[in-house]
Formats: structure tokens, C-alpha cells, sequence
């Protein structure tokens, strides 16, 4: 009898529950005053993903793929970050547990999914776009503060689709002095290689979800 192993997320159940009690680690009702000269970093990132016709997103286009991959918290650079979630737990309720990898050091960190969206019309400069996303908050013993946002966007007047990152971030409080150099050091050169690789790593998926024959997703899932 062939014995199943028990998903990826399940070892970490225990921190998954005490996360869910933890605080987010910063005012986050005052994040609307937050700017560079207060001391916060403001970074946004965008890549452009294959185009679909006019219109709203196709059922197995770029945008539902993309939909997908960015629900399953699947294009971060394993090598870097790999999120762990009950699956279980509606999107707006999840809790994950973050591991971080640097060197040859692991570090465990806890967040809160936040705002999620789910746009059909979304006014922009360009016109109208279907949105879908959501950001994530950090919680205390993360060795950052705020907030990062991870959305699809599609313009259904040229059919445009995009995967955008918004990180609205601060270092926290690290009271291991080790941590706190190796993070002083090398933080900031890793937040932007997490989100470079991570477009990098979305424009694949979606490649790779376009390619396999009869794909099916739904768009407004």
C-alpha cells in the first residue's frame, strides 16, 4: 500500500494558526501618509504579459492564467521566497507563512492577505481595465514592515495584459545583531531581485499555461 505524503502546507499548520493571532507589525491605517521622506520605501514594478483580443479576459487567456498563478502565490522565485497557506481558507482570509531563504539561512515569517480586488471596469489613463489582485501585510517578527500588492490588469479597449507589483516597505525590528547586518547589507538588493524574478517567473508560467492544450480557467475566479 502506497503511503501519501501530506501536502507542503500542512508541517507548517501550527504556525499558520499562531499567525492568525499575530498583529500586523506597523500603523497600517496610516499608510496613506507613508512616503520617501518619511522614511518608507515605495517601489512599483510592471511586466507585460501576452495580449488577448478586445473585450473581457478570455476564459483560457493570459489574464486567467495569470489569475491563477498569482492565487497559488506561484511566481516568486522558489530559490528566494515559497509561501505556505491552508488552500482551504478563502483568499481574503489567508494567512501565510513566508520562507525566506538567503544563503544558507532559512527565516519564517507570517502575513496577512489584504484588499483583495476584483475589478471588471477599472477606470485608468488608458481606459477601462479588469483587474484581479490583492496585497499581503506583515506581521510581527518579520524583518520588514508593510505592505506589497500583486495585480493582473487588462485594457479591454487594446486587449493589453499586465502583472503589476506595488511594495510599500520599512525595515523592522531585528534583535539578532547578525540578522540585522546581513539584512542591512543585502535587504534591499533582495526586495528587488524577489520582485524582478518574479516577473520573470510570471511571464513564464503564463507561457507555459498558454501552451499546454486545453487549458481551462475561469477569468472571474
Amino acid at each position: 500500500m502506497n503511503s501519501v505524503n501530506p501536502p507542503a502546507w500542512e508541517q507548517y499548520r501550527a504556525q499558520l494558526e499562531a499567525y492568525a493571532k499575530a498583529r500586523v507589525n506597523y500603523d497600517y491605517e496610516s499608510q496613506h501618509e507613508y512616503t520617501s521622506a518619511t522614511g518608507w520605501r515605495l517601489d512599483d514594478y510592471v511586466t507585460d504579459l501576452p495580449a488577448e483580443p478586445p473585450g473581457p479576459p478570455l476564459a483560457a487567456g493570459s489574464f486567467a492564467a495569470a489569475q491563477g498563478v498569482l492565487r497559488r502565490y506561484s511566481f516568486p522565485p522558489p530559490n528566494l521566497i515559497t509561501g505556505y497557506f491552508d488552500p482551504s481558507q478563502p483568499l481574503e482570509k489567508r494567512i501565510m507563512v513566508l520562507r525566506a531563504h538567503f544563503l544558507v539561512f532559512n527565516f519564517y515569517f507570517g502575513v496577512r492577505i489584504v484588499d483583495v480586488l476584483d475589478q471588471p471596469a477599472q477606470p485608468s489613463p488608458d481606459g477601462p481595465e479588469r483587474v484581479w489582485g490583492y496585497g499581503y501585510r506583515t506581521l510581527e517578527g518579520h524583518f520588514e514592515k508593510g505592505q506589497i500588492n500583486f495585480s493582473i490588469h487588462k485594457n479591454l479597449a487594446s486587449g493589453a495584459v499586465q502583472f503589476r507589483i506595488h511594495a510599500m516597505s520599512q525595515p523592522g525590528q531585528i534583535r539578532n545583531p547578525f540578522y540585522w547586518l546581513g539584512f542591512k547589507l543585502f535587504g534591499r538588493m533582495l526586495q528587488r531581485r524577489f520582485a524582478h524574478e518574479s516577473l520573470l517567473r510570471m511571464r513564464r508560467l503564463v507561457a507555459e499555461s498558454l501552451a499546454r492544450p486545453q487549458t481551462k480557467a475561469a477569468a472571474g475566479s
